[in-house]
């Protein structure tokens, strides 16, 4: 017998943070000039999403894609209301970012040695050394001290990662001054029941503090595990313009879930993003040019379902009964 879910009580409204010209474009083998990272940026900041991840304060030898991160913050056009971020590793990419004018600084660290000892070239507890320190720098600075929390839904190194390790390294995060914490699927192992199960966990043991999803789509499940997280209650998420993206130095991680079809899906579902999804499918499409190859993202092929209206967001007559 079907019965009623818990699709009926989803929220009205969730908020999505751009992260493709950081996430996205650092697993590119085409690396963009400065002025077209500028240009994507500001064809995003007109689509009405309200956090970009411009880039990320690292070793250029290391990402060379993120180099010109400084410039590119110098140089663009900033839109009101609009926060623009940047991931750093260190005290000195801190201290870099916060000269560069970002608005949140990210500290990442991964839930598993072997991936933080790959991505960052440190233990997990010196990064959480390093963590406390740009805490300081970074809130010193009056700006936004956010933290992302990498493979927390398995490592491609070590396979599934303890839930109270995940935990313990979210609370000292939070002891640190975190304001918000990213839970990261870095490399697509995450299927809906653990979403759920590592959504509502947080929810038990850090009620208070705000989670955003950092979903993948190297396996398939991406928006199913959007959904998921959806059903707990979650309403902050990241992705990836025309899903391009992934963590260059954790095997199978390409593929972030791709922004369009996220918007697509909740813009169907009766759920605002404040995003104009044609709008968002232009710039994808720009994107794809300068890259010089088709992007993963579905919608970009598929078109918008004909029910929607002109901005790309539903029409009254197509709205569910959602509730906040």
């Amino acid at each position: 017998m079907l019965r009623a879910g818990p699709l009926s009580h989803l929220p009205a409204r969730v908020s999505i943070r751009e992260v493709g010209p950081r996430d996205g474009l650092q697993n590119e083998d085409v690396i963009l000039s400065t002025a077209q990272k500028i240009a994507l940026i500001t064809c995003l900041a007109e689509t009405g999403v309200r956090h970009i991840e411009v880039g990320a304060f690292v070793h250029p030898r290391v990402v060379p894609q993120m180099a010109d991160t400084a410039e590119v913050f110098a140089r663009i056009e900033r839109k009101p209301g609009i926060v623009y971020s940047a991931i750093v590793p260190n005290v000195k990419g801190a201290q870099r970012a916060i000269a560069a004018g970002a608005d949140a600084i990210q500290v990442f660290l991964s839930a598993s040695e072997s991936h933080n000892r790959s991505n960052v070239n440190m233990s997990i507890e010196d990064s959480l050394r390093q963590a406390a320190e740009i805490a300081q720098v970074v809130r010193g600075a009056g700006k936004l001290f956010d933290a992302v929390i990498s493979v927390v839904f398995g490592c491609p190194f070590e396979g599934d990662v303890p839930l109270e390790r995940v935990l313990e390294i979210a609370r000292r995060l939070v002891d640190l001054g975190a304001a918000r914490l990213t839970l990261g699927d870095t490399t697509g192992m995450a299927h809906p029941r653990l979403v759920q199960e590592v959504f509502l966990a947080f929810a038990e043991h850090l009620p208070r503090v705000p989670v955003r999803f950092h979903p993948h789509s190297a396996r398939g499940a991406g928006l199913a595990n959007v959904l998921a997280a959806l059903e707990v209650g979650v309403t902050r998420f990241d992705a990836s313009v025309g899903g391009i993206g992934g963590c260059p130095f954790a095997p199978g991680a390409p593929g972030n879930v791709c922004t369009e079809d996220m918007v697509h899906m909740f813009h169907e579902m009766g759920i605002e993003t404040g995003i104009d999804l044609p709008r968002l499918i232009a710039c994808a499409r720009n994107l794809e040019a300068l890259l010089g190859h088709e992007l993963p993202g579905q919608t970009i092929k598929a078109g918008i379902c004909g029910h929607l209206g002109p901005s790309g967001q539903p029409r009254a007559a197509d709205q569910r009964a959602v509730s906040a």
